[in-house]
């Protein structure tokens, strides 16, 4: 590949604040003539037939979205990778790319292989996609690749899954070139390849720090606005980079999270800070070796900065709780090259009225509204827009008619039973009788909770996740503002009209006591004094805990100065 089809160079990369991964931007696509030329030499020579994944791979190998990686690992930067996290060279990279075709013809192809001879690589339409020169071919081992990359090999995994279904017994290492792109459907109009985003970030915007967040199969919540909103107090830009293509059939279809994204981002998000590109890159399901490839990938993009969430990539409980966070201890910030920011779990607390994480908040959670992708989806799926709180509806609203699949089945159900939904966005439901309510007599039982409960906990929720921090707001305001007009003349009117009838009562009472015999004749239908006086005591303690009804006059002792007012604007003459 000559020199003159490189997009950017190495000396123009070299004045940016970020530079790719291990020091150079590969570009291993051809273009015009030189790629006219090779499709018809492609097609004189021996040819693998590839699945959807492995063009994916290869285009994301070609474009430079994985550099310093020019094409598939030979067996030493496999085995290094896989046991090491780094590249034979000591260069860190998280997870092999690795190609090992299955099929019997596939395997009738190998056979007849050797080093140094060149294969086409043809997708579906079994037109050559790609060139792999080969530098090796060694036994490819799934067990290996399956315990070291995801530490098991339950096959309930579905990145152990993938492997045994997707992977042969030989594998075929050494370098691509890319003839053809892909078309990426209803997202070729907006897709960005590094060489655009390294010119649109410092040529076109001039910024001298951006980013980078890699988002999955849910659509954009106020989890994912929190993290934002924080990048953008300090980073000139930001580029949000949902995954598209390969998300399995029960998420949101991408192109409506897509959708959601810019419905959100037009309405809430600086625009000229803030860029939205699809990221069309397989799924590995690696958990915290995939937050580090995620953050890679983010640096090859030309972003200076990698946000990383709590739950990065994670995949059920396979993974430690913050296990996308503490991997990144393993490498010093020298040889990672992008500066890893990490955020904790987000939830909304109506206490505080704000999106909030365990370091932030003292409160506790019978005043949250958790934000779990799992959940959303299956409120989605039922019907319901989630509480504002956690989805902005811009999001919700288009990522239901994504949806898979919508709505619920014969028994009533739809992918996770309606209690673990409940339970995950709503934690208090199960001890206590609303938000920021009292405690149940007996708690619920997850596997007892029904439909009716989850329209229950959203009305309720509706109704009062914003009175929580509003009904304080007012009992502080009302007992505060010196300034009684904007406080309404009702609560002061109700507040003696409670408190007129209460003397009323204990006047009674004083009455009544004073004539009460010491013994009454019947201790069913009369009081005796002793009983009377108890009743008497309690009127006054009522009396007494009655609220003050707080006019202009009653306040006037707070305002005081111990000088003219216009001595404090400055005419400090007599």
């Amino acid at each position: 590949m000559s020199q003159e089809t490189l997009v950017l160079t190495e000396e123009k990369l070299k004045t940016y604040p970020q530079q790719p991964h291990g020091g150079k931007l590969v570009d291993r696509v051809l273009r015009g003539k030189e790629a006219e030329e090779e499709m018809e030499r492609a097609k004189t020579l021996p040819m693998i037939m590839v699945d959807l994944e492995a063009v994916i791979t290869l285009e994301m190998i070609a474009t430079g979205v994985l550099s310093p990686n020019e094409g598939f690992m030979i067996e030493a930067d496999y085995k290094s990778v896989l046991t090491n996290g780094r590249l034979a060279n000591g260069v860190v990279w998280p997870v092999p790319l690795s190609f090992a075709p299955i099929g019997d013809r596939n395997k009738q192809v190998i056979a007849g292989l050797s080093v140094g001879d060149e294969v086409a690589l043809a997708d579906e339409t079994k037109e050559p996609v790609a060139i792999l020169k080969l530098d090796d071919i060694f036994h490819y081992d799934r067990e290996f690749r399956a315990k070291h990359l995801f530490g098991t090999t339950d096959r309930n995994h579905p990145g152990v899954d993938s492997i045994y279904r997707r992977m042969g017994d030989t594998a075929l290492g050494g370098p691509i070139t890319l003839l053809r792109r892909v078309h990426w459907g209803p997202f070729e109009s907006i897709r960005m390849e590094p060489k655009d985003t390294w010119k649109l970030f410092y040529e076109d915007k001039k910024m001298n720090s951006v980013g980078g967040f890699i988002t999955g199969a849910n659509p954009l919540h106020r989890g994912h606005e929190y993290i934002h909103r924080n990048a953008l107090e300090e980073l000139d830009g930001l580029f949000v980079q949902p995954l598209v293509e390969m998300a399995k059939r029960e998420y949101t279809r991408h192109e409506f999270r897509m959708l959601s994204y810019r419905a959100v981002l037009e309405e809430y998000y600086p625009k000229e800070r803030t860029m939205l590109a699809p990221l069309r890159v397989t799924y590995i399901f690696a958990g915290p070796r995939e937050a580090v490839l995620h953050a890679l990938i983010m640096k090859n993009y030309g972003c200076t900065h990698a946000l990383i969430g709590r739950d990065h990539a994670g995949i059920g409980d396979y993974y430690d709780k913050y296990a996308s966070h503490t991997i990144f201890d393993e490498f010093t910030p020298e040889e990672l090259g992008i500066d890893i920011r990490l955020f904790h779990e987000v939830f909304y607390c109506t206490r505080c009225d704000n999106p909030a994480t365990e370091q932030t908040c003292p409160h506790d959670k019978k005043y949250r509204i958790n934000i779990s992708g799992t959940g959303i989806r299956e409120l989605l799926r039922y019907g319901v827009l989630p509480p504002k709180e956690i989805v902005r509806p811009e999001s919700a609203r288009i990522a239901m008619q994504g949806i898979q699949p919508k709505g619920i089945d014969e028994n009533g159900l739809a992918i996770n039973p309606v209690g673990k939904t409940i339970k995950s966005i709503f934690p208090y439901y199960l001890e206590n009788t609303r938000i920021g309510g009292p405690k149940r007599r007996k708690s619920l039982e997850v596997e007892q909770l029904t439909i009716e409960d989850l329209e229950a906990v959203i009305t309720d929720v509706r109704e009062n996740a914003d009175r929580v921090y509003k009904g304080i707001f007012e009992e502080f305001s009302y007992v505060t503002d010196n300034l009684r007009n904007v406080q309404p003349e009702w609560v002061a009117e109700a507040r003696e009209s409670i408190r007129r009838q209460q003397e009323m009562v204990v006047d009674n009472l004083e009455e009544k006591v004073d004539k009460a015999s010491e013994k009454a004749s019947d201790e069913f239908m009369y009081q005796d004094k002793s009983e009377a006086s108890r009743e008497l005591e309690v009127a006054k303690q009522i009396l007494n805990d009655i609220p003050a009804a707080l006019r202009k006059e009653e306040m006037e002792y707070r305002t005081w100065n111990p000088l003219p007012y216009k001595r404090y604007r400055g005419a400090d003459e007599e």
